[in-house]
């Protein structure tokens, strides 16, 4: 099946968006994406995705999705208002002048470091159209590289940064769940692909709680940074990820802000 929206889904307002913005010029706007608002436009009206809600704010027929989130992931996403400041920011991605650091959190204590790279396609065993999985090389298999860096492992738990050498679809999600450490909220690359079905046909279950440990699945864009003029945007950590991280990591506020540091270091250290 491909992938769809129950009806149920909560809408975005105006004020709800104007919090989001993170920065805004005459050339792009650069939002904080909740986790429960997809990217592109649904047939469910404008203010059921971010694209259509950023077409009413700015009043514009067409805005250019300069970067994405995939449906259930928060944090920094950019659009451009025209043409050419959408061509600087997409190549800007497509040559890796551009790159996105991650924070996500995955179940099991992941001792070390993990980088991995594998070869991705369509999985041929799942009903679900959007589904991937790690295979082999072949004519139409795409490369992928991510790395995995712990920043606290903890009560079966670890919080981690996460650095995308590629931009393959659902590729962080992909590879957690081929490290044996999924994502920590996963419903497709998770324990169970049926709780996707079931999520995409009726929507959130209370009764999944105590499986997935969150509602979506914990992946926080954190930074969207140019890697040639420095300029990087960054979205705080959402509520959701600060209530797991205090609730069933048992870390302090102190802990997790010390936390957040460390990836963004991270982020300034590297170009990964």
């Amino acid at each position: 099946m491909n992938e769809t929206i129950s009806q149920d889904a909560p809408m975005a307002c105006m004020d709800d968006f104007s919090s989001w913005i993170l920065y805004e010029d005459e050339n792009i706007l650069v939002l904080d994406k909740p986790g429960w608002l997809v990217c592109h436009p649904s047939k469910n009206g404008p203010w059921s995705s971010l694209v259509g809600a950023a077409k009413e704010y700015l009043q514009l027929d067409t805005v250019h999705l300069a970067s994405r989130l995939d449906r259930e992931t928060s944090g920094v996403v950019l659009l451009a208002k025209h043409k050419k400041a959408a061509s600087y920011w997409q190549k800007g991605i497509e040559f890796k002048k551009v790159r996105r650091k991650y924070l996500a959190i995955l179940e099991g204590e992941l001792p070390a470091g993990n980088t991995v790279s594998t070869f991705l396609g369509k999985d041929p065993d799942s009903e679900i159209y959007v589904k991937q999985r790690v295979t082999g090389n072949s004519r139409k298999a795409k490369s992928a590289e991510t790395i995995f860096t712990p920043i606290c492992s903890k009560n079966g738990y670890t919080f981690c940064s996460v650095a995308t050498l590629t931009g393959r679809k659902h590729q962080i999600r992909i590879h957690a769940q081929w490290i044996d450490h999924c994502l920590v909220g996963e419903k497709l690359y998770g324990r169970d692909e049926r709780i996707y079905l079931e999520f995409c046909k009726s929507g959130w279950q209370q009764e999944w709680a105590n499986i997935l440990g969150m509602s979506r699945q914990a992946l926080h864009g954190r930074h969207l940074r140019d890697m040639e003029t420095g300029v990087c945007f960054s979205a705080p950590l959402p509520e959701d990820f600060l209530l797991f991280l205090e609730s069933e990591m048992k870390l302090s506020i102190q802990e997790i802000e010390e936390c957040v540091s460390v990836s963004d270091e991270l982020n300034f250290k590297d170009n990964g």
